[in-house]
């Protein structure tokens, strides 16, 4: 009779030493996860800082980094000072932020929609931007702090329209996907429209911009992409709390209490704003958003939409293009859409081959 509790006792008391391995083993992979996670952001700061402190240095006059570091702390000569101050701190400067931005509009959107083509450059708030600044600044002549307050708009309306015109009782992925393709064709039909009934002058500044260019950028467009981020990535962090059960689907994240479609349309503000104030300040910088999130998934599997770094992978990818594009020709300086275009076209092929492989049809 003394038996029975005893057998009892012993399960029991096995069954608490497995789930408390159990425990032990969960915590050890998110204790692993959570290394990698922080090792790979250093990493990638730490990139971000080396190809800032090369772009600094090199260019049509070559400074040691000794000699920019000490511009940067107020010394130096009068050449050194306009040349790292006004030329070069400005344009690096510029390219971090507009990456930053693009980065982390790429990653909020794939992962809300659940779809490797939901990048803002393909789905119309790039191409809504553009269609509003080319417009302004063609027909009405509008210049400086106006003109990029248009192309902010642009972006703003072209994701409300995209968004209503893909509402079914909510949004989908793949619906959004499509119409914003749609709408982003419409929209660029009227950039070339109105580029053709223009001045030659004026259509290839235009041009120039469309390409994203942050050539001959200064602090006038760093300060309002400063600002914007400074508002928008706070609100973005917040917003992102709702990315874990929306990740699980519709219905989980609704049966867990989430408010999905609030939650939804938060975060596709941010993700439009962001890429709004990035356009506006160097133009549609192509493919940065679409590559930006994909590669930081890959650096830190199984953590979900990595936000950070996919941020951080965006400030290199548009740093290390920058400055490629200043000086893989000689005497000729390249739009930092080009080489962006260099790396994003071969991927998007690439992803677009890989989805047929599968039955997907792309």
């Amino acid at each position: 009779m003394s038996r029975a509790p005893v057998v009892a006792d012993n399960a029991t008391h096995a069954d608490t030493e497995r789930l408390a391995a159990a425990v032990r083993q969960i915590s050890a992979v998110r204790g692993r996860g959570l290394r990698r996670s922080l090792l790979v952001g250093a990493g990638l700061l730490a990139a971000v800082v080396v190809v800032f402190g090369v772009s600094l240095s090199v260019g049509d006059m070559v400074m040691p980094i000794g000699k920019v570091m000490e511009t940067l702390y107020g010394g130096g000569d009068g050449g050194s000072r306009f040349v790292v101050l006004e030329l070069r701190l400005p344009r690096a400067l510029l390219a971090v932020l507009v990456g930053t931005a693009f980065g982390l509009s790429g990653a909020v959107f794939q992962t809300v929609l659940r779809n490797p083509l939901a990048s803002p450059d393909l789905i119309g708030i790039s191409a809504g931007a553009s269609a509003v600044a080319v417009t302004a600044a063609l027909l009405f002549q509008v210049s400086g702090l106006a003109l990029s307050a248009s192309a902010l708009t642009g972006s703003l309306v072209a994701g409300a329209v995209i968004y209503l015109l893909a509402w079914r009782q909510g949004v989908t992925g793949q619906r959004l996907v499509l119409v914003g393709i749609g709408v982003g064709m419409g929209l660029s039909s009227i950039v070339w429209y109105v580029m053709a009934r223009s001045e030659v002058t004026d259509a290839q500044e235009a041009f120039r911009w469309l390409a994203g260019s942050l050539n001959g950028r200064s602090w006038e467009q760093v300060w309002p992409l400063l600002i914007s981020l400074g508002l928008l990535v706070p609100l973005t962090v917040l917003a992102a709390h709702a990315l874990r059960p929306l990740q699980l689907g519709d219905d989980a994240a609704a049966g867990l209490g989430a408010k999905v479609e609030r939650g939804r349309l938060a975060l596709l503000a941010c993700a439009t704003a962001l890429a709004g104030a990035a356009t506006a300040a160097a133009g549609p910088v192509g493919f940065v958003a679409f590559v930006a999130a994909p590669i930081a998934r890959r650096l830190v599997p199984g953590r979900g939409a990595a936000l950070p770094q996919a941020a951080l992978t965006g400030a290199v990818i548009v740093l290390v293009a920058d400055f490629a594009a200043q000086h893989a020709l000689p005497s000729v300086q390249l739009p930092v859409g080009v080489a962006t275009s260099i790396i994003g076209a071969p991927y998007l092929l690439l992803l677009l081959a890989r989805a047929n492989r599968v039955g997907s049809g792309g």
